[in-house]
């Protein structure tokens, strides 16, 4: 990747970005705020957790994008018999009697974990240290994952029969936490109409590994000016109901704020926002933009909260 300058390849970047959503909506239709966002994450290093009910296209989703993005990818269906070696892989004995390392589908570059809280913590624990380590140890070995590593996760939000909830720690691991609401009428017509009949649509790899690292690193490079750094900290601090910092709605609903990883989301989230839309640097409006999804999963409600049905997206709207 040879440019002038940094500015030259923000410029690329906003291109490539243009043309992955295009690409993405000949087979993906009326979820355009759904894909900006995954692709936010990904060139944030993020991970992302799509969370709706089923038949929404979770899964096309994220088998359209890793054909796009030309990077291997591994779907891992989680049940509650699921076992960590199933995900990392396990030893065998070879044919000269000596142990043998078999890796995992978590040895790819695109991980869609589908339905993830259908299985056991100790199952989902085992993406844990991949999610954050981009590594991970087994049968006394530490292995180093290939770059760039994403993990996409579904969840189905209302069969809450025989699964395991995510713990926080879990939940934190992911950038964004993303809901998928049924498809606007038009939208869906055409979904139907296109879904029906026989067609073919070929996609083609539109960005390279390469070029990702490239531009997750670059993203990193992107300047933040101090107000805009103070105002997503303090979006974070907000949220934290026992802190100095906390809104007054905070103090009254929840019980549970956003860590540190929240902040450091909301400002690299912001930086890569603002590139994608063409912007050099990030402003408070870029912070608002991402905050709902970055906040959502990390804000836990208080009784009062439930028992007067305020939902956390309320809350979140009233601390913007």
């Amino acid at each position: 990747m040879n440019f002038k300058n940094d500015v030259e390849a923000l410029d690329t970047l906003q291109a490539k970005y243009q043309d992955l959503k295009q690409e993405i909506t000949t087979v993906i239709y009326g979820q355009d705020d759904i894909v900006k966002q995954v692709l936010i994450s990904l060139f944030s290093k993020g991970h992302v957790l799509l969370i709706g009910v089923p038949g929404l296209a979770k899964t096309l989703l994220v088998t359209t994008i890793a054909k796009i993005l030309g990077l291997n990818y591994n779907r891992i269906q989680f049940t509650p018999d699921l076992m960590p070696s199933d995900i990392i892989g396990t030893e065998i004995l070879d044919n000269e009697r000596n142990f043998k390392f078999i890796q995992g589908p978590l040895f790819a570059n695109i991980i869609l974990a589908d339905e993830i809280n259908r299985t056991p913590p100790k199952t989902q624990s085992a993406l844990l240290e991949a999610m954050q380590e981009r590594a991970v140890t087994a049968a006394g070995q530490h292995f180093e994952l290939d770059r760039p590593f994403f993990v996409l996760a579904t969840q189905n939000p209302i069969e809450q029969e025989g699964t395991y909830p995510l713990p926080e720690a879990q939940l934190d691991r992911f950038m964004f936490s993303v809901w998928l609401d049924y498809p606007k009428l038009e939208d869906e017509i055409t979904i139907v109409k296109n879904t029906t009949t026989i067609q073919n649509t070929e996609l083609k790899p539109v960005i390279s590994g390469k070029e990702i690292l490239y531009f997750q690193d670059l993203i990193r490079k992107i300047p933040v000016n101090d107000n805009v750094l103070r105002y997503a900290v303090t979006l974070a601090a907000k949220t934290r109901p026992e802190s100095e910092n906390a809104a007054e709605i905070s103090k009254q609903y929840l019980k549970w704020g956003a860590g540190p990883r929240a902040s450091q989301y909301l400002v690299l989230g912001a930086k890569t926002h603002a590139a994608l839309n063409g912007k050099y640097s990030p402003d408070i409006e870029d912070v608002k933009a991402i905050a709902p999804s970055i906040l959502r999963h990390r804000i836990i409600k208080n009784y009062k909260a439930e028992a007067e049905n305020i939902s956390i997206d309320q809350i979140i709207d009233k601390l913007l």
